[in-house]
Order: structure tokens, then sequence, then C-alpha cells
């Protein structure tokens, strides 16, 4: 596998799930990474030097040498392409590689406005009424049960980076108050990427009265 001149710079935040996915997909495969912490609560994300990285002030950035890319649905796509000669973690045929991209969609809309928004709730005390994201992360969760009753992972039989763009809000979803019990199949697809070689688990917030997992 080709290695980076020089480990990649990763910009995050340990609490954030996009942060996360980054920095999981860095371990997965194996890449020498440097973590630069942003206080996202002191507003250091708006400050002028982190929007030269990134114009819209959130987390992960990573740095390649001189290539800085942001969004962590940008960087899973670039880590893959980049990186994985094998093209498991990104399929390269159209069909899968298209199954692929319908999960990171679902990543930057139901699931964060679901699961992920949620969480912001009962975490980070966000002002918003919980019932909506809710009832988003009971439908999603009702369709994703139902898909890994055919499959061990999202696109086919092994991981790609659409579970890992999948994976931390759903790991941390209790936080937000989400039970996952009801969902064996996802519980059990859960248990399978953390055994995976390199995996990271995502930080839990302090939520003394989250659901149980």
């Amino acid at each position: 596998m080709t290695k980076p001149a020089q480990p990649i710079r990763l910009y995050r935040n340990a609490l954030s799930g996009h942060a996360h996915r980054a920095e999981l997909m860095l371990s997965l495969l194996g890449l020498p990474f440097e973590k630069i912490d942003v206080d996202l609560t002191k507003g250091a994300q708006k400050s002028p030097d982190f929007l030269a990285k990134n114009p819209f002030g959130q987390v992960p950035v990573i740095e390649d040498g001189g290539l800085t890319i942001a969004d962590s649905n940008a960087i899973l796509v670039y880590l893959a392409t980049r990186y994985d000669e094998s093209g498991r973690w990104l399929p390269r045929d159209p069909a899968n590689a298209a199954r692929v991209q319908q999960w990171l969609s679902v990543a930057a809309g139901q699931l964060a406005f679901g699961p992920a928004l949620a969480r912001v709730i009962r975490v980070f005390g966000r002002k918003f009424d919980p019932a909506m994201p809710l009832a988003i992360a009971a439908q999603l969760y009702g369709i994703v049960e139902a898909h890994l009753s055919r499959s061990p992972f999202l696109v086919g039989d092994h991981p790609t980076i659409a579970d890992v763009a999948m994976y931390s809000y759903t790991a941390c979803a209790p936080e937000g108050g989400i039970s996952l019990q009801p969902y064996p199949n996802i519980l059990a697809w859960l248990t399978r990427i953390e055994a995976l070689p390199g995996f990271m688990a995502m930080p839990r917030a302090n939520v003394p009265d989250a659901a149980v997992a």
C-alpha cells in the first residue's frame, strides 16, 4: 500500500463523529497521521487560520503534503482512492461505487439530521425539538436493519467507506437517546466493524442518562 511521504495532519475534535470518520479511515488504512485538536467550544474553527483551510468552519480537515481536503465524506473518498490500491474500500465497478455513494448521501442526510442531531441536542445542549431527529432515526435504522439482514456490510461482503461513514454516529446513537437494542443486525454490524484491524473507537461523551446501547 502506498504511504504518504510525511504524516497526514488531521484537524479534529474528539467528540465529533464527522472527525471520527476521518480518523477511523486513517487508522484502518494504517496511515501515519498527526491529530490536531480544534476547540469548538472556543470557536477555534472560526479563526482566520482555520477558515483558510475550510471556509465553512467545520472539522474535520486533513492536510496531505500540500493538499488540503475538508468534509468527512470527501476525506473518505480521497483516502480510499489515494491509498487503497486494492480498491476494496471504494469499489471501482460502477454498480458498487454507486451503492457506496448512496450510503454517503444517507450519512450526510438522514444520519446527520437524525441520530447525529439527536446527539447534538443532548450532548451539546442544542436548543432544538428532538421529536424530528428521533423520528428520522427510527425510520433510518428500520431501513438499515432490514438491509443488514441480507448483507454483512452495507455494500457487499466486505467493509467499504460506506460502513465508515455510517459507523460513528450509529455507535454513539444512544448518547442521543436512541436505543439500538431493537436492531440486532445493526448491533452485529457494529461488532464486525469494531473487529477490523486498525479499528479506533468513537470517544464517548459524558451523558449519564444515555439510552442503553
